[in-house]
């Protein structure tokens, strides 16, 4: 056989198709739609595509467009460079972004957010959500929304990004007709205001050397300033645990506080942001950190507005100050999840150790204090230390930003003597219970701090006094129920929100708070049942989301007992 033989029968074996006309091929893969593209390209215009700046390009489409579509999020992977499955894995995972097919109708131009979490539940938020689905026309969308941190103005709506306190179906509707949807920015301290004031001179000594960093440390030391974003870690030890780690190191802001019920990181940075960024310059200082992340919550776009233009009037030097906006996922206040949400990423918790301030931000050391502690460094620093050691009640020391919200007649950021009771809080501070009302129960630590009676209302509000009763006072949120709030109810309301914010990763807490909701929405419940689930959620959940979600739960079951009295008699 002659070699042109055998060639013709190797081809006439390997396409046996030969003489017949081919399909015209077609390219694997999701296809860039060229508008899109083009889109996403002038939309980033000369703006990094770095993969830590994903969730703020996301945001960019988002109140562009009020939606971000397939195409627009196949033409974003592209610009970056990146997986189309990164990109939609992280952007699905973010309440804030409305993500929608080709085919999908479109999403209203205008939203209009009612806060469902504890407080304003307490205030009728049901019916003005109910009551605004029915007046306001189909180029309206009204969704629920967890907690806004504005629980002292319940209940609260947020119609674009403009925010109705003690909001009614006609306060929010006029804010529809007008389409007043831009945040309305209140007085404050600013730049000039604050350098008149003494303000940075604290941060000068530091940098000049005549306040050592020794000393700052000591100083800290002395008042026993502990983190107040609710862990409690102690100031100076963190601080001085960063410094430790080889350098360069980094610094990240957690004023990402979405636990319902809190609201004074809020409260401080719409009326005096240059003494948190103050307190800021002069940690990242003590650490030498070379850059400064703010990670800030979505639902605070007046505070957003504010740290911006103060930020830019900062004169030249020192770390450079990143702003960051997270994208509604409660989750990531937890520490660990705020760096992965930093970086671009879903916020999963990360197991530990190493510990971020070991490995943290882009895997460099990371120093991670939240806003009010930062808050008052400058104070502690400027004053005697006799000036916070000298107040505080029941053997506590210092002052507390207590957020006190619910069933009292004047609710708000109160800044009270640690360890007061919430008796003395109530009757001292908040002008007693609201008319029409007897004290009942009370959060003393927000959604996962647990629920107390009234007749526990003499156990001191600080660090570790409230342990032993099952709970924990966290970032000082107290949330007052009275004789016509159904605890039950409450912790239902709370359970819920943990479910919502659950962010999936490990089962116990994924699994667990689904399943203690459906429990709990019995008429009767199996308390056996819901305990033995408790201690599974609290024993094996990786973070403290799914570790302290059982906390109201278990208090209604040890002491509100005439509730499953009343439970027994109705069967």
């Amino acid at each position: 056989m002659s070699d042109k033989s055998a060639s013709n029968k190797v081809q006439r074996f390997e396409h046996p198709g030969q003489g017949r006309k081919r399909a015209k091929p077609v390219p694997k893969g999701r296809q860039i739609a060229p508008v899109a593209q083009a889109e996403i390209a002038a939309l980033l215009g000369d703006r990094p595509r770095r993969r830590d700046l994903l969730i703020e390009h996301l945001h960019l489409i988002q109140d562009t467009y009020h939606r971000i579509s397939a195409a627009h999020l196949a033409a974003l992977a592209d610009e970056m460079k990146l997986a189309f499955a990164e990109v939609f894995e992280t952007a699905t995972f973010y309440a804030h972004f409305d993500i929608v097919k080709e085919d999908d109708p479109d999403v209203p131009p205008l939203t209009v957010r009612v806060c469902d979490s504890i407080t304003c539940a307490l205030h009728g938020a049901e019916d003005l959500l109910g009551a605004l689905k029915s007046r306001l026309g189909s180029d309206v969308r009204v969704m629920r929304a967890p907690c806004v941190g504005r629980c002292d103005t319940a209940p609260a709506a947020e119609v674009g990004h403009n925010f109705i306190d003690h909001a009614t179906p006609e306060t929010v509707g006029a804010a529809v007709a007008a389409r007043d949807t831009h945040p309305h920015l209140p007085a404050y301290i600013d730049y000039d205001t604050y350098v008149a004031q003494g303000g940075y001179k604290v941060l000068d000594q530091v940098r000049s050397g005549q306040l050592s960093v020794d000393d700052v440390l000591a100083r800290l030391d002395a008042v026993s300033l502990r983190g107040l974003g609710g862990a409690g870690f102690p100031t100076a030890r963190k601080w001085r645990s960063v410094r430790g780690e080889p350098g360069p190191r980094l610094m990240a802001i957690n004023a990402d506080e979405g636990e319902p019920g809190t609201f004074k990181d809020r409260f401080y940075l719409e009326r005096d942001p240059h003494r948190f960024i103050e307190g800021t310059l002069i940690g990242a200082y003590v650490v030498e950190a070379t850059d400064v992340y703010i990670y800030l919550r979505d639902e605070y776009p007046v505070c957003r507005e504010i740290l911006t233009h103060e930020i830019a009037k900062l004169p030249p030097g020192g770390p450079t100050l990143h702003m960051r906006r997270g994208a509604g996922a409660y989750i990531c206040g937890e520490e660990s999840s705020l760096l992965e949400s930093l970086e671009g990423k879903r916020g999963l918790p990360r197991h530990k150790p190493p510990y971020p301030f070991q490995v943290g931000l882009f895997g460099l050391p990371t120093l991670i204090n939240n806003v009010e502690t930062l808050f008052w460094v400058r104070d502690l620093l400027e004053r005697e230390s006799e000036w916070w050691t000298s107040q505080g009640r029941n053997g506590s020391k210092g002052l507390r930003s207590f957020s006190v919200s619910g069933r009292v007649r004047e609710p708000g950021v109160k800044l009270a003597p640690a360890g007061i009771t919430v008796r003395e809080l109530i009757d001292e501070f908040c002008g007693g219970i609201a008319d029409g009302h007897t004290f009942r129960a009370y959060l003393p630590g927000g959604a996962s701090g647990g629920i107390l009676p009234a007749t526990m209302d003499n156990v001191p509000l600080d660090f570790g006094t409230l342990e032993k009763h099952g709970c924990f006072i966290g970032s000082a949120a107290v949330v007052i129920l009275s004789d016509k709030d159904d605890v039950k109810a409450a912790a239902l309301n709370l359970m819920r929100f943990f479910e919502d914010e659950s962010c999936g990763q490990c089962t116990p807490c994924r699994v667990g708070t689904e399943k203690a909701v459906k429990l709990m929405e019995r008429p009767q419940w199996d308390r056996p049942l819901l305990t033995e689930l408790a201690d599974n959620m609290r024993d094996a959940s990786i973070c403290g989301l799914g570790q302290a979600a059982p906390n109201p739960l278990l208090c209604v079951i040890k002491y509100f007992p005439e509730e499953f009295a009343t439970e027994a008699a109705r069967s």
